[in-house]
This record gives C-alpha cells, structure tokens and sequence, in this order.
C-alpha cells in the first residue's frame, strides 16, 4: 500500500507516544479510577488534557458587552456627571444599594 506524504504524517501524529512522569500518589489514583470505569490510565490521561486544554480555551475568550442606546436627552434634570454618587443612588434606589 502507497500512502501520500500528507496521510503518513497524520498516521504518525495522531498515535504519538510520549512518556511522563506522574508523582506515585497520583499514578496510583488513577490506575484505580481506570479500574473502576474499566477503562485505561491512557484514556483518563486523554480526558483529563482535553478538559484542561477546553478550560484553559474558555478563559482565553475575550467577554465582549453588547451595547444598547436608549432614546433620550442625557441625564435627567437635575443630575450631573460630574456628581456620580448622586446618579448611582437614583439607579440603585429600591435595590439594596
């Protein structure tokens, strides 16, 4: 069988072997939880870097805040930017703040 050059490397990759060493404590309570859900120490590695990686992808989003306008003149009457503590207490007001 004649394989292209873009599908042996993707063979390869995707079966990589790689060792790394895992503190006994917590190589022995994995073998165990793998014992328990009949499955392999590779298969709860696997799950668990996804998981990490899938996090770690979450906190790389940026938030983005929608904008919304409202129709109007500005502030009330009687209010002013320059006396913010005044703005915030009328927003505020029947909420706790």
């Amino acid at each position: 069988m004649r394989l292209q050059a873009w599908q042996y490397c993707s063979i390869l990759l995707s079966n990589m072997k790689t060792t790394i060493d895992i503190a006994e404590p917590l190589l022995k309570q994995v073998r165990q939880l793998a014992a328990e859900r009949n499955t392999t120490i590779r298969a709860i590695v696997e799950t668990a870097l996804r998981d990490a990686l899938a996090k770690q992808e979450r906190r790389r989003r940026r938030f983005r805040l929608d904008t919304h306008t409202f129709k109007g003149n500005g502030l009330q009457a009687g209010l002013s930017w320059d006396d913010w503590s005044v703005v915030r207490s009328m927003a505020y007001e029947g909420r706790g703040g």
